[in-house]
């Protein structure tokens, strides 16, 4: 009689329990348990969630947001400006050439509305100006010969000199002189600087979508000779006159003239590639960039110099301008069909619907009055033991 097998030990024959049931959890296919709950106020709540998470997708992701769309941000840009016109001071007639700096027609550039000149101006000593600090002076020991200070006009000498005008005292100072407060006279250019036209010339490039336009319109008469910008019937005619811009900023002409500021004429190339290319357009809108309303800081000006020589010497024009900055600023997005965003988003939606279920189990479960029946229906509760979640041997 053959000897009986002798039987595995406990933790064995456990273990070998549980590799068949990993065995079997990994090829085994699991479904939830589906319950039929005949609750009216339950299933409208669940399928007005339903309803919801569906219209947001449809009406929000797909049709406004266009999720079913590559994009690409930031266009390629060029821009290419010109100004035209003259205007007057009370003493010379000003051209292009003397009022837009720089003149290489960029996306930045200025155009000079007043100026303060102070002519002929000569290396040499003379008072320096009140307006800089520890400037003023009763007597030559207040003046410290040899000091520079960097927001003054030159070097002290250490004598105190009579001002320009006035009983006031001031430190001379060697540099170039007479300094600007001491004999500056205003200028205002603004008088016909509303009808100044700008040429603002506009290509763009997509090269994801190897897509590019720009904002002339292709024709080979004389248009642009004879157009003005109008949003509705010439809106591919890029020619503004300088008025039309700062009115549309909100500004008021003659107070910007007089202390400067910063314009920019932003244009907005939105397209929707799925269409034809006409319905591609440039959208421009127009706003004051520097700060109006800070004391400190307001207005937009700078200095620059035109230096000759009389009898051997070099001497200067000094001219602080104030004047209209003009920022053009180019943005976008192009977007085109793509299948994989689509599916993402696609999946996205199926999975959020399930949301509807997640709250109306979460209600159902937490504040129906037969809530713990439910539970019960729900979820098959398996003892603690090993045994009762590993099967039979």
């Amino acid at each position: 009689m053959a000897a009986a097998e002798p039987k595995p030990p406990a933790g064995v024959a456990a273990a070998r329990r549980l590799a068949r049931g990993c065995w079997s959890a990994f090829w085994d296919y699991e479904t939830p348990k589906v319950i039929v709950v005949k609750n009216r106020r339950l299933g409208v709540v669940y399928r007005l969630v339903q309803l919801l998470i569906l219209l947001y997708f449809v009406w929000y992701v797909f049709i406004v947001q266009k999720s079913y769309q590559d994009r690409e941000t930031g266009p390629e840009s060029s821009v290419i400006t010109k100004v035209k016109g003259i205007t007057s001071s009370e003493h010379k007639v000003w051209d292009v050439e003397e009022y837009v700096k720089p003149p290489e027609g960029g996306s930045v550039f200025s155009i000079i509305t007043r100026i303060e000149v102070t002519p002929s101006q000569t290396l040499g000593t003379c008072p320096e100006s009140v307006r800089v600090s520890n400037a003023t002076c009763n007597s030559d020991e207040d003046c410290v010969a040899g000091e520079l200070d960097m927001l003054g006009n030159g070097v002290r000498t250490g004598r105190c000199v009579p001002y320009y005008h006035g009983a006031s005292k001031t430190c001379e100072v060697s540099g170039w002189c007479p300094v600007e407060d001491g004999a500056s006279v205003s200028q205002f250019l603004g008088k016909m600087a509303p009808n100044f036209t700008i040429l603002i010339k506009n290509s763009i490039h997509y090269p994801k979508f190897q897509f590019s336009k720009g904002n002339i319109e292709n024709r080979k008469d004389s248009y642009l000779k004879h157009c003005m910008f109008d949003e509705v019937s010439h809106l591919y005619c890029p020619i503004f006159r300088l008025g039309f811009i700062v009115e549309r900023a909100g500004e008021n002409f003659t107070e910007l003239a007089h202390t400067g500021g910063v314009i920019g004429v932003i244009i907005n190339w939105d397209c929707d590639l799925d269409l034809p290319a006409s319905n591609c357009n440039p959208k421009y809108s127009f706003r004051r960039l520097d700060p109006k309303h800070t004391p400190a800081s307001s207005g937009y000006n700078f200095r620059f110099a035109k230096y000759y020589k009389i009898n051997g010497s070099t001497t200067r024009t000094l001219i602080k301008a104030y004047g209209i900055r003009i920022d053009v600023i180019v943005h976008g997005q192009a977007g085109k069909f793509s299948l994989i965003p689509t599916i993402i988003n696609l999946a996205t939606a199926l999975t959020s619907i399930g949301v509807g279920s997640f709250l109306c189990d979460w209600i159902l479960l937490t504040f129906m009055n037969k809530n713990k029946v439910y539970s019960h229906k729900k979820f098959d509760k398996a003892g603690s033991g090993p045994e009762a979640w590993l099967g039979p041997a």
